[in-house]
């Protein structure tokens, strides 16, 4: 009989027999029975929690009621919280668009402050509000582009806060390689590029852990991992670019078994956001989509690595629940590859 079976015997039977004279209540029970094995389950991976565009402190062009607003800042603070009382939380990925609209240093004093409550580590990219936009919007409120020259002084800001010795770069978790990738191209016409040396990067770093399981946190998802649900999914402003470069790569490097995104927004009511089949590219990469974070209700994806998987949990931080039907899991073979599509 194996651990978990014998546990659940035994509380079971407890259940039966009673405590102290009384019957213990079942929904209770079993309730206490989840916990305790997930929390011995934990024990033996590594969990990474992943919060999506954080838009800090809100988006103010977009959420005009200062009411909402501040409903918003509750509900980041209380991710907080939250993942301050996790403890078996290895490090949190934070997926880009840090900053609320334009990267300038009011949105940066306040996400400093913000993750310097955070109690574990945290490993940062950029996304395309963090460096793209200039300070000021046009005069019809429509985010202008800067230059490259300005692009290039936001990378180093956004670096420098977060005290980043570069925008990209990688670290081991037990079986797994966790790659981090910062859009930081400065002539793209594109939201979300990487530039050549970056790409160079990359193609050199796995090749040094050829057959190790790979995990990338970009803040674009990959094309075609989401059905074009508006106007703006699956488009170039909206996918990892350059996507033809992109797409060699990672049919030349088959241990790259998880792309984790932000970017589209996609909550974790959409259909698109949890479908194995949709979600996986060119059939051997799961695309993990975020969901943003300036919203009243807010959900963190978390990630629990183990030697021959990878399960998928998404946490509803308004309910204070997991929702359980979003629940996935990834099987690694010996080779490092995903096995199976369960």
């Amino acid at each position: 009989m194996n651990r978990r079976k014998f546990l659940a015997r035994c509380l079971l039977g407890g259940a039966i027999l009673g405590f102290g004279g009384e019957m213990l209540d079942l929904d209770y029970l079993k309730n206490f029975y989840q916990q305790t094995v997930h929390s011995a389950e934990n024990k033996k991976c590594y969990r990474i929690v992943v919060m999506g565009d954080p838009h800090l402190p809100v988006r103010t062009r977009k959420i005009k009621s200062e009411e909402k607003q501040q409903k918003i800042l509750q509900a980041k603070q209380k991710v907080i919280e939250d993942i301050n009382g996790w403890d078996d939380v290895g490090e949190i990925a934070v997926l880009g668009d840090i900053a609320a609209q334009f990267g300038n240093d009011e949105e940066y004093d306040f996400a400093r402050s913000y993750f310097s409550l955070l109690g574990k580590p945290i490993y940062f990219i950029t996304g395309n509000h963090d460096y793209v936009y200039k300070d000021m919007p046009s005069k019809e409120g429509v985010l202008v582009h800067g230059n490259a020259a300005l692009r290039q002084q936001k990378l180093e800001r956004f670096r420098n806060i977060f005290g980043m010795d570069t925008l990209y770069y990688s670290h081991q978790a037990g079986r797994y390689l966790l790659i981090y990738l910062s859009p930081n191209s400065l002539t793209s016409p594109y939201l979300t590029e990487i530039n050549k040396k970056q790409l160079a990067w990359l193609k050199e770093e796995l090749s040094h852990y050829e057959g190790k399981p790979t995990l990338v946190f970009f803040h674009a998802p990959l094309k075609d991992t989401l059905l074009s649900y508006n106007k703006s999914v699956n488009t170039p402003n909206f996918i990892t670019q350059p996507e033809s470069d992109i797409r060699t790569l990672l049919r030349e490097n088959q241990q790259i078994v998880l792309w984790t995104s932000g970017h589209t927004h996609t909550p974790a009511t959409n259909a698109n956001y949890a479908d194995n089949e949709i979600n996986t590219y060119d059939g051997h990469v799961r695309n993990i989509h975020t969901p943003d974070m300036d919203r009243e209700t807010i959900w963190t994806n978390s990630l629990y690595l183990y030697d021959d998987k990878i399960r998928i949990r998404t946490y509803n931080h308004k309910t204070d629940e997991w929702v359980d039907r979003l629940d996935r899991t990834i099987f690694i073979d010996e080779a490092g590859h995903m096995k199976c599509m369960p």
